[in-house]
């Protein structure tokens, strides 16, 4: 595996492989040193905590070292330089390279014109690998990953960790609930791909409907960023929130998942709930983004 761009692009067996290799890297309790001398560019146009900070921990356990850009007014890209050209220079200092980037298909491009592997890192509207990964972490720490119903809520349009998700669950036997706001369903190309790839994809109008029926309900934010103004967003920003009393009738196993940062989509009251799995989620970032270095540096 050379770089990781898209969770489409990965077989069964590799996504079980580096499941498998994550939970054996916590179960060791962090203890390799398998990148020492390794160096690691961390190239971040997009504003991000958890999934730099993650990546950045993983390797400094795994022996390496990293290098930074947090924004594009910090690189040459602010002045006019290409991405093509600041990804030619960067690939020959390192191991590796992080990207994340606003734009759809700046990672396919960046892996174009690379000397050294790519992780994708989050770009625009598109694909989230490594967020991807850890979520199906996190839902196999409590359940199979077999014939379970996965709901999937919030800005399904835009949101690019839950369009990786849906291809990520599709290598598995799930049924996939969609609960959208209107304007923000899950676009038609991936509903599509859905069925072609076999997976039951059901379209909700309320999460009323269906909630009761699910073991996994995956809650996103609706992304200011990705609106082209703000009366756009206005519309539909408050179209849900989940609170205790909204959990009342779950099933015992029903597991509250979140790629965060949140908005106010989920009560802080529900945070001491059983449910409540997306502090825990954010941690299973540092071991599955460990194997993943792993798997494209070794």
């Amino acid at each position: 595996m050379h770089h990781i761009i898209s969770i489409k692009e990965l077989e069964v067996e590799d996504i079980n492989r580096l499941l498998d290799k994550a939970r054996l890297i916590q179960e060791k309790g962090f203890k390799r040193r398998t990148l020492e001398g390794k160096l690691v560019a961390l190239l971040f146009f997009e504003p991000s905590t958890r999934t730099r900070m993650s990546f950045s921990a993983a390797l400094s356990r795994l022996g390496g070292d990293v290098i930074t850009v947090d924004s594009v007014e910090g690189s040459s890209i602010s002045k006019g330089e290409t991405l093509a050209d600041t990804i030619r220079v960067v690939s020959s200092y390192v191991d590796a390279i992080v990207l994340r980037h606003p734009k759809e298909g700046a990672a396919r491009l960046a892996a174009n014109f690379s000397t050294v592997p790519v992780i994708n890192a989050g770009d625009g509207a598109g694909q989230h690998p490594s967020q991807t990964l850890l979520d199906l972490y996190t839902i196999r720490e409590n359940m199979p990953l077999d014939n379970i119903d996965v709901g999937l809520l919030g800005d399904l349009r835009y949101g690019r960790t839950s369009h990786s998700l849906s291809y990520a669950l599709s290598n598995y036997n799930v049924r996939i609930h969609t609960i959208a706001p209107k304007s923000l369903e899950m676009p038609a190309v991936i509903i599509e791909e859905m069925a072609e790839r076999g997976v039951e994809l059901i379209q909700h109008d309320s999460l009323t409907d269906v909630i009761n029926e699910l073991d996994v309900l995956y809650v996103t934010r609706i992304q200011r960023e990705r609106f082209p103004d703000s009366a756009s967003y206005a519309r539909v920003a408050h179209s849900y929130r989940i609170t205790p009393e909204v959990l009342k009738d779950v099933k015992d196993n029903l597991i509250l998942m979140h790629p965060l940062p949140r908005a106010g989509e989920i009560d802080p009251a529900v945070d001491k709930l059983p449910y409540a799995k997306y502090f825990r989620q954010a941690e299973n970032g540092v071991p599955v983004r460990m194997a993943m270095l792993e798997e494209v540096i070794l």
